[in-house]
């Protein structure tokens, strides 16, 4: 036999015994998991404060509809430049499609001025300790997700949103 062969055989006993040897018991309990948010996967639910009513908002009591859910903050200018399409599409589609922003650790003295400034009309949540934003694993702002009716992430789109990518989401979304 030649080296590789020995090699070979040799790496293959190893790792079937590792893959033993490292099994879980038959009588383990199932491991309990929090939904991560991925593509083709639940969004994970949570619970927010509403800006303008102050009532809570919780994301599976929104399901039946499409939801864009975006990730922001008044400090960042890519936030900024894509308000403008978030709001035209708010307005484009009214109840057909839910467009939901979710401030990102600032104060409602921050975030009024800037939603008056910009003319935002669509729901916005207060995340004021940013939980929701790492449940989520926001790493950047913004960062959007398109929602489905049935609760299910189609897409996340990390950095400015515009019309055209937009446009392509909801599509996706509202199938």
């Amino acid at each position: 036999m030649n080296r590789w062969t020995i090699a070979f055989f040799s790496i293959l006993i190893f790792g079937s015994g590792w893959l033993w040897y490292s099994r879980l018991p038959a009588n383990a309990p199932p491991a309990v998991r929090t939904p991560q948010p991925a593509v083709d996967h639940p969004a994970p639910d949570f619970s927010l404060t509403r800006f303008d009513t102050g009532e809570p908002v919780k994301l599976s009591d929104l399901q039946g509809k499409p939801v864009i859910l975006n990730f922001w903050a008044t400090w960042c200018r890519p936030c900024r430049a894509e308000m403008p399409a978030l709001q035209a599409t708010y307005e484009r589609y009214g109840d057909d499609l839910l467009v939901v922003g979710v401030d990102q650790g600032e104060e409602t003295g921050v975030v009024g001025p800037f939603l008056e400034e910009f003319g935002i009309t669509f729901p916005i949540l207060l995340d004021g300790d940013t939980a929701v934003g790492r449940q989520y694993r926001i790493l950047g702002l913004p960062t959007t997700f398109f929602i489905d009716s049935q609760g299910i992430i189609r897409r996340v789109h990390a950095g400015e949103i515009n019309s055209a990518i937009l446009a392509e989401s909801i599509i996706e979304i509202a199938r």
